[in-house]
Order: structure tokens, then C-alpha cells, then sequence
């Protein structure tokens, strides 16, 4: 494999060091959680290796939320990008042919990459509302696809499919006999349309999640996969077994807490959400160089600085950076134009929030040319 580090990782916020930003706009979880918040204390704990699949009450809470009935569907992972690694490195060898929605988070691409797959990528554009074409996709289907990959609620734009279209894409899987992966981190924020867990509709699907977004808690490295398939399961595990063998037993026993208080922490992450959402739409429909395609879902936008207007981009970046210490997620962490920038709204303080958003409107004004 050839690897390749991320500009998305390589220039995160925890890289740079957060002590140097004054608003944070690149994060799209809600903001990082205390142990305390999770009312935990774990003082005598025996550490032995642990179930390889991972933790059975762990497993179990995540089968139920799932809507599966087998909790040996469900394999625990260190975080969805232990996940998404695993799924790619166990379906795909070199030269073999998947298809993958861009812009996406960098894992889904850059995995199949670096093993060298011969990826078709399926683009979805600001002008048709970042929407997953479903005609196009299926005409990209070749007889020997591996997999498709997709991810709802979408990062980085916040769009979502709604369930008929998920049902349609579910039936182009299972009719060409192909995985679909869904990469469902956002799925338990703030949104328009609740939809189940994809994996519970169908064998043909492979559905990824974890507690790093929504719970705020991306210290404790919980992700998991959730797959109705056994022979499918099983790959997955002989895959986690080379890679780590099974995954930390405080992380799995405070997971297994976060999901237990799931409806307590959803309220308030979907209250702080819409708040800050709020605050979102407001300066966008008064900005007068800035365009987006409005969220449905998650905490995060991709709105992009308008085509006609003529800007210096890698000022509006550095004047951001450097004179007024705001950071987003800028547009080559997905593969598309700097105009574009990936917007988090959940992390920030209401007043962190605002400001930061000023500033970027600032920075836009003062590098045009």
C-alpha cells in the first residue's frame, strides 16, 4: 500500500495545536465532552484483552439502536476510520473497481487509493444541491465493482438522502449482487428526516458509525460496523484481529455509557445545534460574496465563496489563519476548490461562532482585488 497523509489530518486543529485558535470552525462534532459529563468514575477495573469483536453490552446497545437483531453483526473498531480501513483493505485488491461519492471524508477516498483500486468517483456538485445522482451511479456500475460508497448525512455539505432514495440505492446494490458502504458518522445529529440504520434494510449493506461526532468524545476511539451478513462479518474480524486483535476495554466499558445515555445526550446536542445553525443561515443570507447549499442535517456546511467574484483565495485563507485566528476546513481537504470551505458549527461557542464567521466575511472583503 501507498500511503499518503491527509491534508485534512495533517493540518487539523489538534496538529496545530489549539491553543493558536481563536475560533475554531473546522471541527463538525459537538464540542469535546468530560468524563465527568458521562457522571463516570472507573477506579478499579481488571484490563485483560478483550472480547475481539468488542464489548457484548456494548455491541448489544449498538444492535438495538441498529435495529439488528444479532449483536455478532456488529463489530466494535477504533473510531469510523479504523472502520472504513478495515472495509476497504478486506473487499478490495489492486486494480479491483469501486466507486466512492466525492467530496467525502478523506478515509473513504484515500484508502482505496493507496491500495491501488481503480476508483470511479461519483461527484456531487454544488449546482444540483450536492444530491447523490442515482442514474449516474448506476451507470457507473461495472460487472466486476467491488463496492460503492457513499455517506448520509454527507460530509462535508450536510446534505442527506432521504430514505426513498436510500431504498433505490439499496435495490442497485443488491440487483448487481455489489456492497454498499454507508458511512453513517452523522447520522444521530440534528436533521430534517430520521432514517434507520441502512445495514437494517439490507444484507448488501455495510453501515459505519461512531461516538466521535455526536457524543463529542473522539478521545475514546469508538467506532463500529454494522453488517447483517455473516461471511461479510467474519472477514471483517479476521481483518480487525491482524491489525489490533480487539480494542481497549476502558474505551468499549465508556462507550458502552455514552450509548446508554443516547437520548439524554441527543436532546441537548440537537438543541446547541439548531441554535448554532441559526446563527449559520443568519450570516449567510447577508453575505454578500458567499453561497451555500443549506444543510439537512449534522452540524456542518460547505458553502463556497461566489465564481464571479473576484478574490484573492489564499489571502481570505492566510488574513483568516494569521490576522483574525479563525481556521475552517478548507476546500483541498476534499478534493475541490478553495473557494469551498467545510464550515463546523457545532464545536464553537455561540459567541466563537459568530465571530469566526465575521472574520471570514472580513478576510473575503479585504482580498479582493
Amino acid at each position: 500500500m501507498k500511503y499518503v497523509r491527509m491534508p485534512i489530518e495533517k493540518e487539523s486543529p489538534e496538529q496545530l495545536g489549539y491553543e493558536k485558535i481563536k475560533n475554531n470552525l473546522t471541527e463538525t462534532s459537538v464540542r469535546d465532552r468530560n468524563i465527568k459529563d458521562l457522571r463516570l468514575v472507573i477506579d478499579d477495573m481488571l484490563l485483560p484483552y478483550g472480547d475481539h469483536l468488542g464489548d457484548p453490552r456494548l455491541r448489544e446497545i449498538i444492535a438495538k439502536q441498529s435495529g439488528v437483531d444479532d449483536p455478532n453483526g456488529v463489530l466494535v473498531t477504533a473510531g469510523a476510520a479504523s472502520a472504513l480501513f478495515l472495509v476497504a483493505s478486506s473487499l478490495l485488491e489492486p486494480g479491483d473497481k469501486m466507486i466512492v461519492a466525492r467530496p467525502n471524508y478523506g478515509t473513504n477516498i484515500e484508502t482505496p487509493r493507496a491500495i491501488g483500486a481503480d476508483i470511479s468517483y461519483l461527484d456531487q456538485k454544488f449546482e444540483e444541491g450536492f444530491k447523490v445522482d442515482i442514474e449516474k451511479l448506476e451507470s457507473m456500475i461495472k460487472p466486476d465493482t467491488k463496492y460503492i460508497s457513499l455517506t448520509n448525512p454527507h460530509n462535508p455539505t450536510g446534505t442527506m438522502m432521504s430514505l426513498s432514495e436510500l431504498k433505490e440505492i439499496i435495490a442497485i446494490a443488491e440487483k448487481n449482487n455489489i456492497w454498499l458502504l454507508i458511512d453513517e458518522t452523522y447520522r444521530d445529529m440534528f436533521k430534517d428526516e430520521v432514517l434507520p440504520v441502512a445495514a437494517s434494510l439490507s444484507d448488501k449493506v455495510i453501515s459505519i458509525s461512531s461516538l466521535s461526532k455526536t457524543y463529542g468524545i473522539p478521545g475514546i476511539r469508538i467506532g463500529w460496523i454494522v453488517c447483517r451478513d455473516k461471511k461479510m462479518n467474519d472477514l471483517l474480524l479476521c481483518a480487525k484481529e491482524q491489525v489490533c486483535i480487539g480494542g481497549s476495554v476502558v474505551d468499549e466499558y465508556i462507550g458502552y455509557v455514552a450509548l446508554s445515555q443516547k437520548d439524554e445526550w441527543i436532546k441537548k446536542n440537537d438543541a446547541t445545534i439548531a441554535d448554532r445553525f441559526a446563527v449559520v443561515k443568519e450570516w449567510i443570507e447577508n453575505e454578500e460574496y458567499m453561497e451555500w447549499v443549506e444543510p439537512k442535517a449534522a452540524c456542518t456546511c460547505f458553502p463556497r465563496i461566489k465564481p464571479e467574484v473576484d478574490v484573492d483565495v489564499e489571502k481570505v485563507y492566510r488574513l483568516m489563519n494569521e490576522k483574525y485566528g479563525t481556521y475552517v476546513g478548507p476546500g483541498h481537504w476534499f478534493e475541490q476548490s478553495k473557494r469551498y470551505m467545510r464550515i463546523g458549527y457545532g464545536w464553537p461557542l455561540h459567541d466563537e461562532l459568530e465571530r469566526g464567521l465575521r472574520s471570514i466575511s472580513d478576510s473575503v472583503k479585504e482580498s479582493l482585488k
